[in-house]
């Protein structure tokens, strides 16, 4: 039997979530199937190849697909995230290179899939709490600035005291947005061709922006996070709210 990842605990308060946030029957076999999805976001295997102890391969990428199309796993993830403290808010994007198989679907949009340096690629913008654990994500094309994408992530975010991001978010409209809007104090330092420089800058709290680098690093440990294989935006973002579902889980069991 391969390496499975649910304890007894986890399965129990996924399977409750699932009930209630996504309309899903209780049937025995959905822990088998989701371990069958856990494990291919692990490993990045295609669904091809998923071992016959889940079942078979096509039953278990069918549902992920269908609980895609219902938002269940997304909804999983926000029901978790709900509880947080949001004193700090820390925001950032890191860029996904996109596999030559994640290309090719039958879709009018770019299924958040642009061409950056390094190729084709998805960018995952994400906010986290004052603990560093995931709130609220964004996909974009890899080509997309950070700062685009700020007002969505601090807008779709619990109400925070800070918000702090790196110079990236270096802009002026970014600032007056979180003073005015959010009705929180900007943590973000100004490019060295920026005249106002930064007297203001509180460097105590920008060193705990790290927490949300770690976030990234955390959910880059699943092969189908770090590389993107899946061809819909929509079934990316539900492997991206499962891998955060996962961060959150220790929490409430």
């Amino acid at each position: 039997m391969p390496r499975t990842m649910l304890t007894d605990k986890a399965w129990l308060k996924l399977k409750l979530l699932m009930e209630e946030t996504g309309r899903v029957y209780n049937k025995f076999e959905h822990r088998n199937t989701l371990e069958g999805i856990l494990y291919r976001m692990r490993t990045g295997i295609p669904w091809r190849d998923l071992p016959s102890d889940f079942g078979d391969w096509s039953t278990v990428y069918r549902r992920f697909n269908l609980w895609s199309k219902k938002g269940i796993l997304d909804n999983i993830f926000k029901v978790l995230a709900y509880i947080t403290d949001s004193e700090w808010l820390f925001i950032d994007g890191t860029i996904v290179r996109a596999h030559q198989h994640s290309s090719g679907a039958q879709s009018q949009s770019d299924e958040s899939i642009g061409k950056s340096r390094g190729g084709l690629s998805t960018k995952i913008h994400l906010a986290v709490d004052s603990y560093g654990y995931p709130v609220h994500f964004e996909l974009t094309g890899g080509q997309r600035n950070d700062f685009i994408m700020a007002e969505a992530l601090i807008r779709n975010s619990p109400k925070s005291d800070y918000v702090v991001a790196d110079k990236g978010y270096d802009s002026q409209s970014i600032r007056d947005f979180v003073t005015e809007q959010a009705n929180s104090k900007a943590v973000i330092p100004r490019r060295k061709d920026n005249t106002k420089k930064n007297k203001d800058m509180d460097w105590c709290l920008y060193k705990y922006r790290h927490l949300v680098e770690n976030a990234f690093a955390r959910i880059k440990h699943f092969r189908a996070i770090s590389t993107r294989y899946d061809k819909l935006e929509r079934n990316y973002a539900s492997m991206v709210s499962l891998a955060f579902a996962i961060m959150w889980l220790p929490m409430h069991c």
